[in-house]
Order: structure tokens, then sequence, then C-alpha cells
């Protein structure tokens, strides 16, 4: 017998990706990749979850600011490590 058969069964999923918006609790659909240029290396790159309702809205805050870099499904974001 497992431990996984004494707790319950089954492994935890994995979990849940949250939109970075402030109070939303949306699934994320999209990884905004950013950096400060003044505070970071031309390769550093930081990463908000936006969900579709938000990706606009978080991606213009970036941009406005020169910060936005590029925006990937979030399915994207493991195979870029």
């Amino acid at each position: 017998m497992s431990l996984g058969d004494l707790l319950g069964g089954d492994a935890p999923s994995p979990p849940r990706l949250t939109c970075s918006a402030k109070g939303c609790r949306a699934e994320a659909a999209y990884g905004l990749l950013w950096n400060n240029p003044r505070l970071h290396t031309p390769d550093r790159r930081k990463t908000w979850l936006a969900c579709e309702a938000h990706r606009e809205s978080l991606g213009s805050f970036l941009s406005v600011r020169g910060f936005l870099r590029e925006t990937v499904p979030v399915r994207e974001l493991d195979e870029r490590g």
C-alpha cells in the first residue's frame, strides 16, 4: 500500500494558475512576459498571468511603461523554463 492510497488515492492535481489582475480569481490563459530595463538585465523576464478578460488591460499597463516584451499562451510558459 502506498502513501497515496493511505491519504485517499490519486495524486493532487497541479495548482491552478490564476489571473494576476487585482481581485480576479479566473483561470489564466496568457503569460505576459515583461521586464523593467532600469532594474532587470535584457534577458530577464518577469511573468504576469492574465485571463481572457484582463489580457488587454494588463498588457496595456505594461506596454505604456515600455515593459511588455511578449504575450504567450499559458501552456507555453513551461516550455520557456
